[in-house]
């Protein structure tokens, strides 16, 4: 078996749907027969929205979700700090910008949609016992069947864990996790009403040190709030309307009780952490068992999806000969700082919510207001946007003192024929210029199984911007390197997709042989 994915929620899910799409096998094994049925994330945002378009479910989710206004800080008696709007209509991306749902939702089309794809297999009532790699390629993984009790062993070339915050695979393979210091417990209440709350379309995060809160409407008749547990406090504290009033009072006074249906009352612990490694040889991390942040910018079940969007294309590469083993060290050096930048963003807002003291109340009354003007919080928090890839051999910046657009995510653009980039480029390498491409410059894109799309309009200007003529854009949608001379970036673009099918024992082609070469300056 080439790959073996342990876990089959959002990330694991997505990652084969996304190998087997390459034509990749894939087995994926899970401690539970379907989906877990309570709600738990319940945001998305258009770059994600992305990588959900490429799994094959973007319409019929749309169908789940609702577009939301973004995300408003209020203080402790709701007055507005802040606001970071999105807008509902469809964005640079093709998506609007932030996007409200029910995981269990999303997670039954992950699965109806895996079953369209032969290469992937999904496998219930699975317990993982060991993981083990044997240092000659490949990785022997134990299971047990939870129904029978019988044990089962099969070998892979990779293994994913994607098994959660608990991860075994992480604990198999010496993995620790480093604790970015933020440990709170919250009480999570999903409420379902066919009354009008008459409240902004929007998540609204409550800045009060001593009850700290969450408040958003996640579907027709879905509501979710969230609240800082005090000590000595516990879930059974709440476990009906009359001790949830208090709570959520403040938008629900106008709504009479007996509309309201308390579908859940739990408690949980938010926390950041961050894995010390995402790579032990053929065994990676992805999701929850690589990171975890507390949920105050809607990005952790994002970030998952985000490893899966990186890693997939780079295995299947190897895997079918097509790209060198090194490559997949670029997973860790990208998708790591990434996912970093973004946990200390949540932490940034939420000890913004939680902060006491002198420190805290000049925080929410100084800080709070102005975190708009901040760069990096303002991009996430106002236009959903996220930081550059850092350098890799997958990210080639073509000066050591200027990235320009290295790194950063190609939008998706609407092109002439009202079709989007993402459809135009396919599922592998796509070269991006405003120069239209000689007889011989697109030759040498096709023979390296790339595609080409002359930039006009809202591309052109992107690329403009960004000071270049021309970009390769990875299959995850990343620009791998941009610049003015498009011949001197057809010798960085790697072959991808030119060999499909190749013979036992034969090497890949040296189609690409020279694009791991620094580039010049």
């Amino acid at each position: 078996m080439p790959v073996v994915v342990i876990g089959a929620g959002p990330s694991g899910i997505a990652v084969a749907t996304l190998l087997a799409q390459y034509g990749i096998d894939v087995l994926i094994l899970d401690r539970w027969e379907g989906v877990y049925p309570q709600p738990r994330a319940v945001h998305m945002d258009d770059e994600v929205m992305r990588i959900v378009d490429r799994l094959g479910i973007a319409e019929r989710f749309a169908a789940v979700s609702r577009p939301a206004l973004g995300l408003r800080l209020l203080d402790a008696s709701h007055r507005v700090l802040a606001e970071f709007g999105r807008t509902t209509d469809v964005g640079a991306h093709g998506h609007p910008q932030a996007n409200m749902y029910d995981q269990p939702d999303l997670e039954r089309l992950l699965r109806e949609n895996l079953a369209n794809y032969p290469h992937a297999v999904l496998r219930g009532n699975a317990e993982v016992i060991d993981v083990v790699d044997d240092h000659r390629g490949r990785v022997r993984v134990t299971y047990a069947d939870r129904g029978s009790g019988a044990e089962h062993v099969v070998e892979a070339a990779y293994v994913l864990g994607c098994d959660g915050a608990n991860s075994t695979v992480r604990q198999r393979i010496g993995v620790t996790m480093k604790d970015l210091r933020f440990d709170q417990r919250w009480l999570v209440v999903d409420v379902a009403t066919a009354a009008d709350l008459r409240q902004w379309e929007g998540v609204h995060q409550v800045c009060d040190p001593i009850r700290a809160a969450t408040y958003m409407r996640i579907g027709a008749t879905r509501y979710r709030w969230e609240f800082r547990l005090l000590d000595g406090e516990a879930a059974e504290d709440f476990a009906d309307l009359a001790a949830l009033a208090p709570l959520i009072g403040p938008w629900t006074a106008d709504v009479d009780p007996h509309d309201l249906d308390v579908i859940r009352v739990a408690e949980y612990t938010f926390r950041a952490q961050i894995a010390d490694e995402w790579r032990r040889g053929p065994i990676f991390l992805l999701g929850d068992a690589a990171h975890l942040t507390p949920p105050f910018i809607g990005q952790g079940l994002c970030a998952g999806l985000r490893d899966a969007s990186n890693l997939a294309w780079k295995l299947a590469g190897v895997l079918r000969g097509e790209l060198p083993v090194a490559v997949l060290d670029s997973y860790e050096q990208e998708r790591k700082p990434h996912a970093r930048y973004m946990i200390t963003t949540a932490l940034s807002v939420g000890w913004a919510m939680t902060a006491g003291g002198r420190m805290g109340d000049a925080l929410r009354r100084t800080i709070v207001p102005r975190l708009h003007l901040v760069p990096g919080v303002s991009d996430k928090l106002v236009d959903s946007t996220s930081p550059a890839l850092h350098r890799s051999a997958l990210v080639r910046p073509q000066h050591r003192l200027r990235r320009g657009l290295s790194g950063r995510l190609c939008p998706n653009a609407l092109l002439q024929d009202d079709s989007r980039l993402d459809t135009r480029r396919g599922d592998g390498f796509a070269v991006v210029t405003t120069v239209v491409p000689t007889a011989a410059q697109r030759a040498r894109a096709t023979d390296r199984g790339a595609r080409v799309v002359v930039a006009e309009g809202d591309l052109a200007a992107w690329l403009s911007r960004g000071h270049a003529s021309a970009a390769i854009v990875r299959p995850d949608g990343t620009v791998m390197a941009a610049g003015r001379e498009l011949d001197a970036l057809l010798r960085r673009l790697p072959g991808y997709g030119a060999v499909r099918v190749r013979p036992p024992g034969m090497k890949a082609t040296a189609s690409g042989q020279n694009w791991l070469a620094p580039p010049s300056t």
